[in-house]
């Protein structure tokens, strides 16, 4: 008998800020801002640099 079930999916935990990617210093600077927004707890700014970080082109390349 064959089996029929996919292997399981595995999705990034979304409360996780998106990892800059290597080299990029775009990235790189949204981290930092990011960072220190949360520091400071300015949530909104914090979120705002993560979804900066998920759009920059560079960072959608990444496997």
């Amino acid at each position: 008998m064959s089996e029929t079930m996919s292997p399981p999916i595995h999705l990034p935990d979304p409360t996780r800020p998106p990892r800059p990617t290597p080299g990029c210093d775009v990235c790189d600077a949204l981290d930092r801002q990011r960072a220190q927004a949360e520091k400071r707890q300015h949530y909104r700014r914090a979120t705002t640099c993560e979804m900066e970080i998920r759009r920059h082109p560079r960072h959608k390349a990444q496997p």
